[in-house]
């Protein structure tokens, strides 16, 4: 393909040596471009670190003999890794049996919540968890994760205190390469590769999805500076995963910023809609839609794919599907959905769960209660209707009925699990609600709707930039009449 300006431009810029921070909204051919990058400068030795194995493999047909294609985990393993291979893969066992061999061995009475230890054990579990994806040295008491019921700062400092200590001792049993009581992952090796403040061999670095980065490979790309060129590429809009520790490094980079903004997904009056999302966002792009593709924004009676902010809401679609007897997909398996059903189950019939969102509710009318009327668990309340309504045994037999992509009428998907997606006919579910009202009142007497979430925004823009040919914003057309945004108008 003959490159736009934005594309010729990178390329200059490129051939200057400078670091550089590439904004490349969705659709914008970013891999070309990167492709085009290293095609400017055919001398010099190149690393792709890109974002999972499937992507690295992919790049690696694309780039030229001079880049080298890898995730982040490879050249971990590569480095430190292959010493623990005799404990990767290891057997898998319940989070409360390695709390056990760790020493936990009684229940925990915080205020009026009782910790078993079953809760205790996947606390420390997470607290290593966290400890890995960040770019601490050490592993302290901001490393352990707050949990549902436990919302009192004192509360959660007594569970630190109780949690802190076996979270220790399982990050010292993990430095071991032969054996050991915790389940060794990935995760664990590419942390203590980290933490020996490699040098990444390359005249450049080309870091892909840079705008959910953990900081544990920021701190590690930051440290190449001195002998390699950067090049970040990302989207800040589609920053999605920060709930789960992630880091926008983009736009506080120290280079030189460009852009890539002209989509060859689809066209103007999608890219139109796109834009709206992005201002709510305060993203430091705008998107140009191409002209010779005429995507529509109109209802869709049978999407190629549902988008649904939540895996209640898809939970709820697929069972609406099925139902109407549509062959059904999941995007990324039904086991997420599997896992909240039987937890739900476990509590009905008077068991103790340990999902991690559950696990600190002894029966289900408790966590009816907690939905009902916590603030802090009003998020759990669709999740709790459903059950009520449909049954546990009715989930999980939906969800032993899902099949493959490619055998299937409609696929359901979270907005999360869509990022990186494209489909030719997409429909948002109606889970994605609006921002509640305020006190006031407009011209008519209905509540004034609040500002919209800077987080939402960007989920809404993943979502709405999926579609190739038509889009139905279904669940998202409440943003029509939100007063603090303006009609679309094509580019």
């Amino acid at each position: 393909m003959n490159p736009t300006d934005e594309q010729t431009t990178a390329a200059d810029t490129f051939k200057t040596g400078d670091h550089l921070a590439l904004q490349a909204g969705a659709g914008t051919g970013k891999t070309s471009t990167l492709t085009l990058l290293a095609a400017a400068t055919p001398r010099r030795r190149g690393r792709y670190i890109a974002f999972n194995k499937a992507i690295a493999l992919d790049a690696a047909t694309r780039f030229p003999p001079t880049v080298t294609c890898k995730t982040a985990h490879a050249l971990a393993y590569a480095a430190v890794g292959h010493r623990y291979a005799r404990r990767l893969g290891g057997p898998r066992q319940a989070g409360w049996r390695t709390g056990q061999a760790l020493g936990i061995t009684k229940n925990l009475c915080i205020g009026d919540r009782e910790v078993t230890r079953k809760a205790l054990s996947q606390a420390v579990l997470k607290t290593v968890t966290r400890y890995c994806h960040s770019a601490d040295h050490t592993l302290t008491r901001h490393h352990v994760p707050r949990l549902r019921g436990l919302d009192d700062p004192k509360h959660h400092a007594q569970l630190t205190d109780a949690v802190l200590p076996f979270a220790r001792r399982a990050w010292a049993d993990l430095q071991h390469p032969d054996d050991g009581i915790v389940r060794f992952d990935h995760d664990h090796y590419l942390k203590i590769w980290a933490l020996t403040d490699p040098t990444i061999e390359a005249d450049y670095l080309l870091l892909d999805e840079a705008q959910d980065t953990n900081p544990v490979l920021e701190h590690v790309i930051n440290a190449q500076r001195s002998h390699a060129q950067l090049v970040i590429v990302g989207d800040s809009a589609q920053a999605i995963y920060g709930w789960r520790g992630a880091r926008d490094i983009m736009t506080g980079f120290d280079g030189t910023h460009l852009t890539l903004t002209q989509s060859f997904r689809f066209g103007p009056r999608l890219a139109a809609e796109a834009n709206r999302w992005l201002q709510v966002a305060d993203a430091p792009i705008r998107l140009t839609g191409t002209h010779t593709i005429a995507t529509e924004l109109a209802p869709v009676t049978h999407p190629q794919a549902m988008l649904c902010r939540t895996n209640v809401g898809a939970m709820t679609e697929v069972m609406h599907h099925l139902k109407a007897g549509h062959r059904v997909a999941l995007a990324g398996g039904g086991e997420s959905l599997r896992a909240l059903a039987t937890a739900a189950r476990d509590l009905k019939e008077g068991r103790r769960t340990w999902h991690p969102e559950l696990l600190l509710f002894p029966t289900w009318s408790d966590l009816q209660d907690y939905a009902e009327t916590d603030p802090a668990g009003r998020d759990l309340k669709p999740f709790v209707d459903l059950i009520d309504q449909h049954g546990t045994d009715a989930i999980l037999a939906a969800v032993d009925q899902l099949i493959p992509e490619t055998s299937a009428h409609v696929t359901i998907s979270t907005a999360h699990r869509s990022k990186g997606r494209e489909w030719n006919t997409v429909k948002i579910a109606p889970d994605f609600t609006p921002p509640a009202g305020t006190d006031e009142r407009d011209a008519s007497g209905r509540p004034v709707p609040g500002p919209i979430d800077d987080a939402e925004a960007r989920l809404a823009y993943v979502a709405v930039t999926r579609a190739r040919v038509r889009l139905d914003i279904g669940g998202l057309s409440w943003i029509n009449d939100h007063p603090d945004i303006a009609t679309p108008t094509a580019v």
